[in-house]
């Protein structure tokens, strides 16, 4: 059986070492890591290359097959993903605010680690990067939980940080993996509160909602993705065709891509044949209510799921509106608050819709795939944060810190 308890020893030490060191130690280990990613990429994608076989001789989804998947290129991102950690301010020991009171106390609010993060993750291998990237940047151990799937290119993908943080003298246990697949091993994972400061999730509804039930550690909740885009009454076609074809179909499996769509009736004759032949270019199946099978030959009907459905497919579901305030309304009914935008030349329209969506990322006349901490400049993110509390959004570097009070007197009692 394997030994979290022990896991979470080793965290607790690593932790104590990684919250001390340098800007330029911990950017030296990431360049290691880095290097190491590419002059090793043929053992990870051979490693990889074991789980996607055991996904088709599964019948995984072809849009988990996707997630799923190394490519040279992929490998190639995961390394520029540190390289870009590295170019990064180091947010720790930031001091927010300082103040003197009455009595002479000094007092300083400073940015610091949270100590021991973990993370429970479904098959998308470039978290393990990923999450070892941000989080030893900001001096926190980390403790990983990645998905049975992906089991072959995780163990791979960790032993090779490991490996190379040895090479320059920082303790390997900054990042562990947990390399046993049964599922109460990640139930006892949410319950070692002893050991572990912050859970994050990452992955599908049900993942999400088994850790947020079941945790006895502080969760930040990373949500599913039922992303919108608006067609306005005063779009432009020219941008707005362009950017659902790339929201809807740039990678089907992700939590950015675009899944419903919301017309203005207004425009729907104009834009609704147009997208739906594009849409048919990509084989896409659509799902609309009647104006949108009026104007779009094959347009199968919409249910009432449809409309709240993260398909991470080739499918989109359809509605039309008679105006700006019925959108905002279907799309704060349906929406998973992750990401929602806007196609407008209307600049009040577009305020409009900023202000009313609440989401976590809102866009105008863009792509919803931009949600993304690398897309942001952030190097790369542990997730997207759809909660309120401590992080929103992509979360990068600061989202992984929290902060101390140091106060620094000289001989004062209190009265």
């Amino acid at each position: 059986m394997y030994c979290l308890e022990e896991t979470g020893k080793r965290a607790m030490q690593a932790k104590y070492v990684l919250q001390t060191l340098a800007a330029d130690k911990k950017n030296a280990a990431l360049e290691a890591a880095a290097k190491a990613f590419l002059a090793r990429k043929r053992e990870l994608l051979a490693a990889n290359e074991k789980d996607l076989k055991n996904g088709e001789e599964n019948g995984m989804h072809p849009g988990l097959l996707d997630r799923l998947r190394l490519t040279e290129e992929r490998i190639r991102a995961m390394a520029e993903g540190l390289i870009e950690i590295t170019k990064l301010p180091d947010p720790i020991g930031e001091v927010l605010e300082q103040f003197d009171r009455p009595n002479g106390l000094h007092i300083t609010k400073v940015r610091v680690p949270f100590g021991v993060i973990g993370i429970i993750y479904e098959s998308r291998p470039n978290v393990t990067a990923d999450a070892f990237g941000l989080c030893f940047k900001t001096g926190n151990a980390v403790i990983l939980k990645g998905g049975k799937d992906a089991i072959h290119s995780n163990i791979a993908i960790s032993d090779i940080i490991r490996e190379a943080l040895e090479g320059e003298g920082v303790p390997k246990d900054a990042v562990q993996l947990i390399t046993d697949t049964d599922r109460q091993v990640t139930s006892d994972f949410m319950k070692l509160d002893r050991y572990v400061d912050v859970l994050i999730p990452r992955g599908g509804a049900g993942l999400i909602r088994a850790v947020v039930e079941n945790s006895t550690i502080p969760v930040i909740e990373t949500g599913t993705g039922n992303c919108h885009i608006y067609i306005d009454e005063e779009a432009d076609l020219a941008k707005a065709i362009p950017i659902v074809i790339n929201a809807k179909t740039q990678r089907i499996g992700v939590c950015n891509a675009c899944e419903s769509l919301v017309i203005h009736e207004k425009i729907a004759d104009k834009v609704l044949p147009a997208l739906g032949k594009a849409l048919r270019e990509k084989d896409v199946e659509m799902r609309g209510d009647e104006t949108a099978r009026t104007l779009i030959p094959g347009c199968l009907p919409a249910k009432e799921e449809d409309y709240g459905t993260e398909y991470l497919d080739y499918i989109v579901s359809i509605k039309t509106v008679a105006s700006l305030e019925e959108a905002a309304a279907h799309i704060n009914r349906y929406t998973t608050r992750h990401s929602d935008a806007i196609i407008t030349e209307n600049k009040e329209h577009a305020r409009i819709f900023l202000q009313e969506i609440d989401s976590a990322c809102v866009y105008v006349n863009a792509s919803t795939r931009f949600t993304d901490g690398f897309e942001f400049g952030f190097g790369a993110e542990i997730g997207i944060s759809t909660q309120k509390l401590h992080a929103r959004g992509p979360m990068g570097l600061k989202e992984l810190t929290t902060y101390k009070y140091t106060i620094v007197g000289d001989g004062q009692i209190r009265p």
